[in-house]
């Protein structure tokens, strides 16, 4: 049984980090912003957009996390 525990924690972790290491974002803005001198910009929005896509996935495990724990 606690080796099954041990690959749930290691699953939901790196299922939390995988918008962490991603880049996400559009081909046109991605273009759009490439294009200029200033690189600093397209790493700021890259970010953000990071930021933003991995909020409500952080807020819903943690959601689940209560569920499951009340559950039990």
């Amino acid at each position: 049984m606690p080796d099954i525990m041990v690959k749930k924690w290691f699953f939901s972790g790196v299922l939390l980090l995988m918008p962490l290491l991603g880049s996400a974002q559009c081909a046109m803005c991605r273009a759009v912003i490439e294009s200029g001198q200033d690189t600093s910009l397209a790493e700021g929005i890259n970010n953000g957009i990071v930021y933003l896509m991995a909020i409500p996935y952080i807020l819903i495990g943690v959601l689940f996390y209560f569920i499951f724990r009340k559950a039990k």
